[in-house]
């Protein structure tokens, strides 16, 4: 009796269902006052199944009777017929995958058209999309959802659908959407793709996942109400890939401005594509009106690419570049850029025509230290010809790239075979004078070297360690080849000519020694051998007055040697202050004294018996007859030995003195304070010398009693003193100052002082302590034009890392005010030199000239105003000339999506540049203007 109770009240339920009766549950209004907070679930069903139960797990049919156990397996046997029979229906109907929905609030199923109603947060799942909205309407036989949003009290939409698809969103007011043809139509719908986003009144989406927009807008404003955007008339968008639009025009602070093009596109693609460069346009005074800066970015491949730009002047000026970034992790990465002009200045025809070729090249290679630990290879090259900079627009705005007067550019390559203790390096070196256009080349520039090893040290050590087994030697060698010439003479030169070529091998034997436990002996042999394979001989022209020179051609090798030997040591000295008089608070002074004398000797290498100096026999046009001396390996790469034999014994006196304290944090702990961290002199005397043996006294300070800050200070003073010839002329003489019971004469010193001021150390100062309201922002961070010439490509960069920028909101008091905070720094740079005055008036009766001071101060700063406007300023001042040195000014201001900025550049080469564009990386070269100042146009400041 019970079996048969059971199944009529599941076939009465299941009759009841189908006849599409609603309860009063089931009625809208009523719905939302007795049904408010419960949760309808329905999962895992095709188009044409009904709700059926969602518990989840099977029950344990063990604890079941005879009874329980032959209906549970009744209904799950029609259960499997029902799922059976559904899945055969999803898939007549194109639907290859359940559909799982859901409802907040709750569900309604007419059966009558096969309808389902979701309201309250409602949720439809299908394979990869995903549709959420406060209402939902789904047709069971099409396979058609529609879904809105619902209008709260005040009229507001609220819910608003969202659709996903993979990684793509849509937001929309109301969407439509077929499961089975995966198309649909959607009204006001909000997407965002890379760094821009989309909008539009209507809207189609086809089977390819493709939107086709009536009435859109495109911006790169993340703001709810945008600053601007581009208003599209018919637009059709590939996610992930581009926008191709018609006609369509800006629109700027909800104004439409006269700026429209008929059609257009915007790249969306995550990983960097090729494409065209929108050119920048101008008017420059001498070439005319021009566009610079335009071409097309090719993305080879994700290891390099290549920039191929160009610029065109209307009086007939043009020139090109090429720029590549390479990269292979783990290996190598560089950049690559070549630059050609041809500028022409003026009308052709008149007088003042001019035309200039102009190229630059720059190449900078890094080795990854993972690739080889053994070897590598890097480059930093940084050619141009000496017209290129003046010619180059950009270069006008830069004024360390005008006032630049040399150029240096190297390649390096260097392995190590470290069994053997030795490496093998080589470098290719040019060194480019913009001035005079001269260029010094080394190529190559080859070097040897093996490290330190000990011959004389046995294998197997038995015993103490033996004098000889501390004998140490090394190995140097350098083959080098190098010219000095002209631009435009690098071709045309001669190898074997105009080059110079020769080879350098350097010994050096050293040891180490105790003597008496104390002193530390260091004894030490250089020996230096080279090798050149031309000199010049040299003879006197009586007719012409001058020298003759005759270059002969073979092998030649000169040498030289030398032996010093040094002693030092340390003393130590301590001094514990009356606890009565100092208090116990000072432990101990300790004062360091390090000695040290060496002596140097080298024999003459002018002598006749070496043959590294000849002479010849000169007969001036009064016939007076000289023997004049000269080397023929002088004007060789590695020179000649000195003339003149040496022994000079050099003697410094170094001092340290520290103190240490009891540590105010910690009773039992101690720190120690340096009063002098350093005070030393210096002086030599030369037993070779004929007169004058002793050299100047050079002495230094050095204290570090600031955290941050070394004062450091050099002075000279000079041993002989000044004598006066018969004519009353000054003169420095053989007699030392001590001698006549003085000093040595002040000849002078140098001292730089720099620091920074800001208000974090103006409150410490002041005693503020520690501002709990301190900016965290690092201030100057703004992307500025800082003047730094390099060679990486801003653009290809943008191209490939391109985001959009976010912004930050201001932060606020407890009552709602923006907290005022204006964070600055300034930093202060003085240098002063006190030199003697010899071009002054001699004082006969002190023995001294006048001393001149030399000054300079140096100051720059920043300060940000608000959060988006920062001011940076550099200047300085010149006392001798009594005059600003350099002044450059800079002003950034942050609009949100757009950024505008202004410099001002004063003498000498008087420059302004101004520039406002768009801050995301897609539209920064079309949403763009900018205006620059010439240096042949400066503007003259009054």
């Amino acid at each position: 009796m019970r079996k048969k109770s059971t199944i009529f009240l599941l076939l009465f339920a299941f009759l009841f269902i189908l006849a599409g009766a609603e309860t009063p549950l089931m009625r809208k209004d009523k719905k939302h006052a007795e049904t408010k907070d419960s949760t309808v679930l329905a999962d895992t069903l095709g188009p044409d199944t009904l709700l059926s139960d969602s518990a989840s797990g099977e029950p344990d049919t063990t604890l079941m009777d005879s009874m329980q156990l032959a209906i549970y397996k009744h209904n799950k046997m029609v259960d499997d017929s029902i799922r059976l029979d559904s899945m055969n229906r999803a898939k007549s109907t194109g639907v290859d995958a359940p559909v799982k929905f859901s409802a907040q609030d709750s569900m309604v199923y007419r059966a009558s058209d096969k309808l389902a109603f979701l309201y309250g947060s409602s949720n439809v799942v299908y394979q990869n999309m995903d549709l959420s909205s406060a209402d939902i309407t789904m047709n069971m036989d099409s396979s058609l959802v529609r879904a809105t949003g619902v209008k709260d009290t005040i009229g507001d939409l609220q819910g608003r659908p969202v659709f996903k698809m993979g990684d793509t969103q849509y937001d929309s007011d109301t969407i439509a959407f077929n499961f089975k043809t995966k198309k649909g139509f959607i009204n006001n719908v909000y997407t965002a793709q890379e760094d821009g986003f989309l909008t539009s009144q209507r809207s189609k989406r086809n089977e390819k996942g493709e939107l086709f927009l009536e009435h859109g807008r495109y911006t790169t404003c993340d703001a709810e109400h945008p600053d601007f955007y581009i208003a599209l008339s018919r637009a059709k968008v590939r996610p992930g890939k581009d926008v191709v639009f018609g006609p369509a025009y800006l629109v700027v602070a909800d104004v439409p401005l006269p700026l429209a093009i008929p059609y257009g596109f915007f790249p969306f693609t995550k990983s960097y594509s090729s494409g065209f460069i929108m050119p920048s346009y101008g008017d420059e005074s001498a070439r005319g009106f021009y566009l610079k800066d335009g071409g097309y970015y090719f993305a080879m491949s994700d290891k390099w690419d290549l920039k191929l730009l160009g610029e065109i002047y209307t009086k007939g000026s043009w020139g090109v570049s090429a720029a590549s970034n390479y990269r292979k992790r783990y290996k190598y990465s560089g950049s690559f850029y070549f630059s050609y002009q041809d500028t022409k200045n003026g009308d052709k025809g008149m007088p003042d025509f001019t035309e200039q070729e102009s190229f630059k090249i720059q190449w900078n290679h890094r080795q990854d230290p993972k690739a080889n630990p053994f070897s590598t290879l890097s480059a930093s090259v940084n050619f141009a010809t000496s017209s290129y900079e003046r010619n180059n627009l950009n270069s006008m705005y830069n004024p360390q790239s005008m006032t630049q007067s040399t150029r240096t550019s190297s390649v390096s390559w260097s392995t190590t075979f470290s069994s053997l203790g030795m490496t093998i390096s080589g470098t290719t070196n040019l060194s480019q004078n913009m001035r005079d256009s001269t260029v010094a080349i080394t190529l190559p520039d080859l070097n040897i070297s093996v490290s330190r090893f000990y011959p004389f040290k046995r294998k197997r050590m038995v015993g103490k360690e033996r004098w000889y087994e501390k004998i140490s030697m090394s190995y140097t060698g350098s083959l080098r080849n190098s010219i000095d010439t002209k631009e435009d003479m690098i071709m045309k030169s001669n190898l074997v000519k105009d080059w110079r070529n020769g080879m350098q091998h350097s010994i050096p034997i050293n040891a180490n020694f105790t003597l008496f436990n104390y002193i530390n002996i260091n004894p030490s042999i250089n020996f230096t051998d080279r090798m050149y394979t031309n000199k010049v001989m040299q003879s006197w022209d009586e007719q012409s007055q001058t020298a003759v020179r005759d270059t002969t051609y073979g092998f030649y090798n000169v040498y030289n040697w030398s032996m010093s030997v040094s002693a030092s040591t340390k003393l130590y000295g301590f001094w514990v202050p009356n606890k009565k008089i100092f208090g116990d608070k000072i432990q101990a002074i300790r004062h360091v004294i390090t000695p040290q004398v060496a002596y140097n000797y080298a024999p003459d290498f002018s002598s006749s018996r070496y043959g590294y100096y000849e002479t010849y026999q000169k007969t001036d046009a009064q016939g007076n007859v000289t023997l004049e001396q000269y080397s023929p390996f002088s004007g060789s790469l590695f020179g000649v030995p000195g003339k003149g034999r040496t022994g000079s014994i050099a003697m410094s006196l170094s001092n340290n003195i520290e103190m240490k304290v009891k540590s105010d944090k910690d009773s039992t702990g101690f720190k120690k304070l340096s009063i002098i961290d350093e005070l030393g002199a210096n002086m030599s005397y030369n037993m070779a010398a004929k007169e004058k043996k002793w050299s100047d006294l050079t002495m230094n300070i050095r204290l570090k009693w600031w955290k941050n800050y070394t004062f450091n200070m050099t002075a000279v003073f000079a041993t002989y003193a000044y004598e006066l010839d018969a004519n009353g002329r000054p003169y420095v003489g053989n007699h030392t100052e001590w001698g006549k019971g003085r000093f040595g004469r002040f000849q002078g010193m140098s001292q730089n002082i720099s620091y920074t001021l800001n208000p974090e150390k103006i409150r410490k100062l002041f005693g503020g302590g520690k501002d709990e309201d301190k900016d965290k922002k690092t201030t100057g961070d703004d992307d500025d034009d800082t003047g730094v010439e390099t060679n990486v490509d801003d653009d290809m960069m943008k191209a490939q890392n391109g985001a959009k920028k976010q912004t930050s909101r201001a932060e606020t008091d407890e009552n709602g005010y923006m907290k005022f905070s204006m964070p600055w720094s300034i930093t202060f740079g003085y240098g002063i030199t006190m030199r003697e005055n010899t071009a002054g008036k001699f004082n006969t009766k002190t023995m001294r000239y006048p001393y001149k001071f030399t000054q300079n101060l140096n100051f720059s700063g920043n300060i940000r105003i608000s959060d988006g406007w920062n001011i940076s300023f550099s200047s300085g001042y010149d006392f001798e000339e009594h005059d600003m040195s350099m002044t450059t000014a800079s002003l950034q201001r942050d609009l949100h999506c757009f950024s505008m900025s202004c410099s001002v550049v004063l003498a000498p080469y008087t420059s302004y540049n101004f520039s406002f564009r768009c801050n995301a990386a897609t539209l920064t070269d079309a949403l763009k203007y900018d205006k620059r100042s010439g240096y042949s146009n400066a503007v003259e400041w009054y």
